[in-house]
């Protein structure tokens, strides 16, 4: 079945590309606003699901639609994408020395349905690190569009002592999870196509 990816993410893209699957991208155009007394992780599929959907509602209804976010949590706070630099820097600063875990949600839909969705955790241990650091980092201008203000698999790698999890998980797309979901998907396919 064809796929549409609904992602803007080019490290997501580079991930997926490494399975072989082909697709086509569609980047999803919706708020990401996170409901009062919602559960970080809860968040974090919400807006798989919402994504997928909002994709297969423009795509071609015989394709697969995979939908994905990605947020960084600290305690009980979402920590997205920064506004602008100062933001950049209040992100990075707050997670210096501390742990936090990186949520990545996929949802998949077909025919403006969700047929599978789930997150996966990975738990990232800051170094500690000086406000110089930080500025220098922001002045590269890669944190800005990225969950948490940094990308592991760049120049942000210096702010990493060690992870707990798979690596593509804070990347922004867990292939372990991708292959149980789909996993589940054909094994129903395959029920409802015996009964």
């Amino acid at each position: 079945m064809p796929i549409v990816l609904g992602t803007r993410s080019p490290r997501r893209i580079s991930l997926f590309e490494e399975t072989g699957v082909e697709y086509t991208q569609i980047i999803p155009r919706l708020e990401e606003t996170r409901d009062d007394n919602e559960p970080p992780y809860q968040f974090a599929e919400r807006l798989a699901r919402d994504k997928a959907i909002w994709v297969a509602e423009r795509g071609e209804p015989d394709r697969a639609v995979i939908g994905c976010d990605t947020i960084v949590v600290l305690g009980d706070s979402v920590l997205q994408k920064p506004e602008d630099e100062d933001d950049a820097f209040k992100i990075l600063s707050v997670l210096s020395g501390k742990q936090h875990v990186v949520c990545t949600a996929l949802a998949f839909a077909h025919k403006k349905m969700i047929v599978a969705s789930g997150h996966e955790l990975t738990k990232v241990y800051f170094n500690a690190v000086t406000s110089e650091q930080i500025r220098d980092y922001i002045a590269s201008g890669e944190p800005m569009d990225k969950a948490g203000a940094y990308g592991i698999q760049g120049m942000g790698a210096f702010l990493v002592d060690r992870i707990e999890g798979n690596l593509d998980n804070v990347i922004g797309l867990p292939r372990t999870l991708l292959e149980r979901l789909t996993g589940e998907i054909l094994a129903k396919t395959e029920a409802d196509k015996g009964c």
